[in-house]
C-alpha cells in the first residue's frame, strides 16, 4: 500500500529559536509530537518522524490536550494529522479534546490495541483510512457534527459490534467488517449488519463505504442518494437483497459498480477482484426512481425477476447486462429510452414488453438474449440500434413498428430461428449486415415503395433462392432492378395485396433505362390479350411486371383459386411451361417474349 507522507515546511531560526510566520515547527511536548502554526497559533498532533516508521518508540496512552505551550506561546490543538499514530500497535487509549475539528488520513491506521474511542462534537471530518485495521475496536460513536467520513475509514475493523451515528448526514462513507448495530439517536440502521437502511438525509455513499461487511444481507438505498462511490459494497459476500429508492443516481463505470471491486496492491503488484453481484437474488425499485443507472445490476446472474415502476424514464447502459436468471421483464409506459447493452446476455429472458413510450433501443440492447422467441417493437421507436438483437437464436417472430426509420448495423445478425420479418414503409435505412447469418428466413416482407439502398452483405448467409421477397405490387419492377434486392429469386406482391390494373385501358408504367435508372412514369393504354383459362381458378386481372425500354412491357395475368387449395408452391401449366402457380392459390402467368402495343406504338 502506498503511504501518504506528510510534508513539513521547516524554517527554524536557530540562533533565537523562533520561526517565520508562514512556517510550521515540528516539536515534542510531553509524549506527543506537534506541528505548530505560528501564524494562527494552532497545533496539529503528528508522528515522531517524517520517514517510515513514523514512531521509534511504542506509545500506549495518548491524552491529547486542548492546547499546548511552546516558547511561551500557547497553541490551540485543532487537528490530528495524517498518519499521526500510524501503526502504533501498543496504543490502547486515546483522549480527544473538544478543540479538535478533524482526524486526518490514516491517523490511527493499524492501531490494533485500541478497543474504544470517543470522538467529540467538535470533529467535522474523519479522513480516509482513519481507523483502518483497528481490529480491537468494539465500539465507535460518531457525533452529529461530523459531515464527512472518508472512504475505508473503518475498513478492517473486524471487532466492531457497535457504531452509533447521531446524525444521518454523517454516515455515508465508512467501511467495516462487522456484526454491528449502527443507529441514529432515534432509528436503528443496521442490526447485526444484516439489514441496512440509510436515512433520507444522505446524498452520497462513498467508495468502499461498506466494503468487507460480510454479515450484511440486505441494503436499502434512500431516494436522496445521488452518488455512490466505487466498490461501496465490495466483499459484502452475504448481501442478497437490495432495495433501490435512489430517485436519480449517477451512472457507474462498468467494473466499478457498488457491488464490484478490482484492487491493485502496489507493494506486491497483485490484482484482487471482489465480485459479489451473483450473490444478489432480489433487487427492488422504489416507485420514485426516475433513472436506472448504467451497470447497476450488471452481472447479477441470480436475479429472476424485476419490477420497474412507472416513474422510470430511462434505463442506463448495461443496467441489466448479464442478468441471465431474468425470464420476464415489463417496461412501463414512462420509459423513453433503453440504453446500450441494457439487457445484453440476459439468456434466460423469454419475453419482454416494450411500451409505446420508447423512442430508441440502444445498440447491443438485447445482444445474446437467446431465450427470446418474439419481440414487438412499438410504433414509437424510430431507431433500432446496432447489433440490438445479435445472436438471439430463439427469435422466431419480429414485429417492427411503422415509425422505425433506421435498422442498425448487424441488428439481427445470427438470429438463426427467424423465419419471417416485416419491414414497414417508414424504414429508409438498413445497416451493414443487418440480417447476416439468418439462414431460417423464408419470407421477407418490405413495405417500402422505393427499395432502400443496402450493402451486399445485408443478407449474407440467407438463402435468397428459397426466401421470398414480398413488396408492394406497384414496386415489383423497382425491386427487380435494384442492387441486392434483385438477387432474390422470388419477388412477389405482399400477401393480400391485389392492386390489379384494369383488364383493358390505362396502365401507370414506370420505365427503366439501359443503366437501370428510372426514367419517368406515364399512363399508357395497352391492348391486352385474352387471359388463358385455368381450370379451378378465376381470372382476376392483369398486372405490370416490368417496363424496360429495351425489352418492352411485360405483364402477367393474376388468378384466384375458386376454393381453398393445397396446390404445390409452384405449379406449371402443362399447356404452357411459362405459366406458373406461384403461391397460396394465386396464379401469375408470365407473358414471356411478348411485345404489346402502347398508345398505338410498339415499344422495344
Amino acid at each position: 500500500m502506498t503511504k501518504k507522507l506528510f510534508t513539513l515546511l521547516l524554517a527554524v531560526a536557530a540562533s533565537v529559536g523562533t520561526i517565520f510566520a508562514w512556517d510550521y515547527e515540528h516539536v515534542q511536548i510531553g509524549e506527543l509530537y506537534y506541528n505548530l502554526d505560528a501564524t494562527n497559533h494552532t497545533a496539529e498532533v503528528t508522528h515522531q518522524n517524517s520517514n517510515y516508521p513514523y514512531w521509534s518508540t511504542t506509545i500506549t496512552t495518548a491524552n491529547i490536550p486542548s492546547s499546548v505551550t511552546y516558547n511561551s506561546v500557547t497553541y490551540s490543538v485543532t487537528s490530528i494529522g495524517d498518519d499521526a499514530f500510524y501503526r502504533c500497535t501498543g496504543l490502547t487509549s486515546v483522549t480527544i479534546p473538544n478543540s479538535v475539528t478533524s482526524i486526518g488520513f490514516s491517523a490511527f491506521f493499524g492501531c490494533t490495541g485500541l478497543t474504544s474511542i470517543t470522538i467529540p462534537n467538535s470533529v467535522t471530518s474523519i479522513g480516509y483510512y482513519a481507523f483502518h485495521g483497528c481490529s480491537g475496536l468494539t465500539s465507535v460513536a460518531i457525533p452529529n457534527s461530523v459531515t464527512t467520513i472518508g472512504g475505508s475509514a473503518f475498513s478492517g475493523c473486524s471487532g466492531l459490534t457497535s457504531i452509533i451515528v447521531e446524525n444521518g448526514n454523517s454516515f455515508y462513507d465508512s467501511r467495516n467488517n462487522c456484526n454491528a448495530i449502527i443507529e441514529t439517536a432515534t432509528n436503528t440502521l443496521i442490526v447485526g449488519c444484516k439489514n441496512t437502511i440509510i436515512p433520507n438525509s444522505v446524498t452520497t455513499i462513498g467508495g468502499s463505504a461498506f466494503s468487507g461487511c460480510s454479515g450484511l444481507t440486505s441494503i436499502t438505498i434512500p431516494n436522496s442518494v445521488t452518488s455512490i462511490g466505487d466498490w461501496a459494497f465490495e466483499s459484502c459476500t452475504g448481501l442478497t437483497s437490495v432495495i433501490w429508492n435512489a430517485k436519480n443516481c449517477a451512472d457507474f463505470a462498468s467494473n466499478n459498480t457498488p457491488f464490484y471491486a478490482n484492487y491493485h496492491d502496489e507493494e506486491w503488484n497483485y490484482d484482487f477482484s471482489f465480485d459479489i453481484r451473483p450473490q444478489i437474488t432480489s433487487f427492488t425499485f422504489g416507485n420514485e426512481v426516475e433513472h436506472i443507472p448504467a451497470n447497476l445490476c450488471n452481472g447479477m446472474s441470480n436475479l429472476t425477476s424485476i419490477e420497474i415502476p412507472n416513474s422510470v424514464t430511462s434505463i442506463g447502459n448495461s443496467a441489466f447486462e448479464g442478468c441471465s436468471g431474468l425470464t420476464s421483464v415489463t417496461i412501463p409506459n414512462s420509459v423513453t429510452s433503453i440504453g446500450v447493452q441494457a439487457f445484453r446476455e440476459c439468456s434466460g429472458l423469454t419475453s419482454i414488453t416494450i411500451p409505446n413510450s420508447v423512442t430508441s433501443i440502444g445498440g447491443i440492447a438485447f445482444y445474446g438474449c437467446t431465450g427470446l422467441t418474439s419481440i414487438t417493437i412499438p410504433n414509437s421507436v424510430t431507431t433500432i440500434g446496432y447489433y440490438a438483437f445479435y445472436g438471439c437464436t430463439g427469435l422466431t417472430s419480429v414485429t417492427i413498428g411503422n415509425s422505425v426509420t433506421s435498422i442498425g448495423e448487424g441488428a439481427f445478425v445470427g438470429c438463426t430461428g427467424l423465419t419471417s420479418i416485416t419491414i414497414p414503409n417508414s424504414v429508409t435505412t438498413i445497416g451493414y449486415g443487418a440480417f447476416t447469418y439468418c439462414p431460417g428466413l423464408t419470407s421477407f416482407t418490405n413495405y417500402a415503395t422505393n427499395p432502400q439502398l443496402i450493402s451486399a452483405d445485408v443478407f449474407e448467409g440467407v438463402d435468397i433462392s428459397t426466401c421470398t421477397l414480398y413488396v408492394p405490387a406497384e414496386s415489383i419492377a423497382l425491386y427487380q432492378a435494384a442492387d441486392v434486392w434483385k438477387e432474390f429469386f422470388n419477388i412477389l406482391p405482399i400477401e393480400g395485396e391485389l392492386p390489379i390494373e384494369p383488364t383493358e385501358g390505362e396502365f401507370n408504367v414506370l420505365y427503366i433505362g439501359h443503366d437501370g435508372d428510372y426514367i419517368s412514369s406515364e399512363e399508357v393504354t395497352l391492348h391486352l390479350p385474352v387471359a388463358p383459362v385455368i381450370e379451378g381458378f378465376l381470372f382476376v386481372g392483369w398486372q405490370t411486371v416490368s417496363a424496360m425500354l429495351t425489352e418492352g412491357i411485360i405483364i402477367q395475368a393474376v388468378y384466384q383459386a375458386e376454393e381453398p387449395t393445397s396446390a404445390p408452391a409452384v405449379y406449371t401449366n402443362p399447356a404452357n411451361p411459362a405459366q406458373k402457380l406461384i403461391r397460396n392459390g394465386n396464379v401469375y402467368i408470365l407473358r414471356d417474349d411478348k411485345v404489346y402495343t402502347v398508345t398505338g406504338q410498339t415499344v422495344k
